[in-house]
């Protein structure tokens, strides 16, 4: 072998080293890039998300990984229910454009459209957080509870409790609640019992006539402006994400307060399936959910709390805490007694 040739062969093998020691210190820095995972999906290129986040907090997460991996991700940013209309007027159709799902209402989607999920971040989460058949991943913890404008309601003056509420007859008209909340619904049912949930409600609907808002966010964003004095019920991580951006609002905690997930699926027939599989895992990582919280979201890791969420987390867990998941069939069964109680004053 020429000394040409035997340094040419010492360089490829220093270039080797390097690489491998990049790509450990890349896997000891990130822990969810699994390197088998992340070569495949670097292969693939890109990946398609459906979520509900507004694109002021999603845009800047996604770039996190864009950034970390070299893959591009496509956002579509939509309602929860515009999200799975659309999903299954896909599936009717016969497309496959989506790769992963993440809003509050992946559980009503049909087993078949998910694919079986074994991350290894998964490790690390919440037990609640894993749901049902490793169909769908807890990526945010939504504790459901009413919400006020700090400007327009003293606090001396709040109602002590959903039975306290009809003593506010000032706020008819006023107060509002989001027109797909039957997760909310089924846990109040849950918490009080058939006759006594039915009773409270039906005083609560005559006495205040809550108003029904379009989407959740809209809502978080109309009790800040003061369109409304207070919210029924709303995720408290929309109002704490108000509140973070300055506006003139705060969580009520009455009992009971509701804890469902913002949860993460990926397509069945997924067209980048391991992009799909590396964005997850990178969700739920540390990493992941520590960026998720700097918009008020709350993690599903307790390694990965900020100190600024300590304190209203322990707020709402402080009493009664009621877990709820739906199936499909569930969701239809509370929509309609939502829509009963709620839509029919």
């Amino acid at each position: 072998m020429t000394s040409i040739a035997k340094w040419l062969v010492a360089a490829l093998c220093t270039l080797a080293l390097l690489d491998d020691a990049h790509a450990q210190d890349a896997n000891s820095a990130h822990p969810w890039m699994v390197p088998k995972l992340l070569a495949a999906a670097k292969a693939e290129g890109s990946v398609t998300v459906y979520g509900a986040i507004n694109e002021q907090e999603a845009l800047p997460f996604w770039h996190i990984f864009e950034t970390e991996t070299g893959i591009h991700v496509v956002y579509i940013r939509a309602s929860d229910s515009q999200i799975n209309g659309r999903i299954a007027i896909e599936h009717r159709a016969g497309t496959h454009s989506w790769d992963v799902v993440s809003t509050t209402v992946v559980m009503l989607l049909p087993p078949s459209f998910l694919a079986d999920l074994d991350l290894p971040e998964a490790a690390h989460i919440e037990k609640g957080a894993i749901g049902p058949g490793g169909k769908w991943y807890g990526v945010t913890a939504n504790y459901n509870s009413a919400a006020y404008n700090t400007k327009l309601v003293q606090a001396s003056k709040l109602p002590k409790s959903f039975e306290d509420l009809p003593n506010h007859a000032d706020w008819a008209g006023k107060i509002a609640i989001e027109g797909t909340d039957s997760i909310w619904l089924k846990g109040f049912f849950q918490y009080y019992g058939e006759e006594r949930a039915t009773d409270l409600l039906t005083k609560i609907v005559r006495t205040l006539k809550p108003v029904i808002a379009d989407g959740h966010l809209a809502l978080a964003r109309s009790v800040a402006a003061g369109e409304y004095v207070a919210a029924l019920n709303n995720y408290d991580v929309l109002t704490l994400n108000q509140k973070i951006d300055g506006g003139p609002t705060d969580i009520l905690v009455l009992q009971p307060v509701i804890l469902s997930y913002g949860q993460v699926g990926i397509a069945a027939d997924a067209p980048h399936p391991n992009a799909a599989r590396l964005i997850v895992n990178f969700m739920l990582s540390r990493e992941g959910q520590i960026a998720l919280s700097k918009g008020g979201r709350i993690p599903v890791r307790a390694d990965a709390m900020p100190p600024g969420l300590v304190d209203p987390v322990k707020k709402l867990t402080s009493g009664k805490v009621v877990t709820v998941t739906l199936t499909p069939a569930d969701q239809k069964t509370w929509q309609t007694r939502f829509n009963q109680i709620f839509k029919a004053h």
